[in-house]
């Protein structure tokens, strides 16, 4: 069993900068992706962004040139969020996806105008 662990999230203003960690622990195969995916109150889940074990990057294009992601080796990944908006508010997930895919349990981001 996967399990994802976030950490980082709280409370900026406009402006400002906020740096999203997740580590996954238990089996995981060399061959995934991992991302960001965030959930507004009232609204549907949706991506934020994804990096593949190959290095590939897809990025939502509402925070395109404002985020980062990144990862370290098959088990950590990163979401560097500058310039934050309050439209960033939002619980973020991050994600796990192999032959399965897994989630974490969310950190809260909110960003005060």
């Amino acid at each position: 069993q996967v399990q994802l662990v976030e950490s980082g999230g709280g409370l900026v203003q406009a402006g400002g900068s906020l740096r999203l960690s997740c580590a996954a622990s238990g089996v995981i195969f060399g061959i995934n992706t991992m991302g960001w995916y965030r959930q507004a109150p009232g609204k549907h889940r949706e991506l934020v962004a994804t990096i593949s074990s190959g290095g590939i990057i897809n990025y939502a294009d509402s925070v395109k040139g404002r985020f980062t992601i990144s990862r370290d080796n098959v088990r950590t990944v990163y979401l560097q969020m500058n310039s934050l908006k309050p439209e960033d508010t939002a619980v973020y997930y991050c994600s796990l996806k192999s032959s399965l895919e897994f989630w974490g349990q969310g950190t809260q981001v909110t960003v005060s105008s």
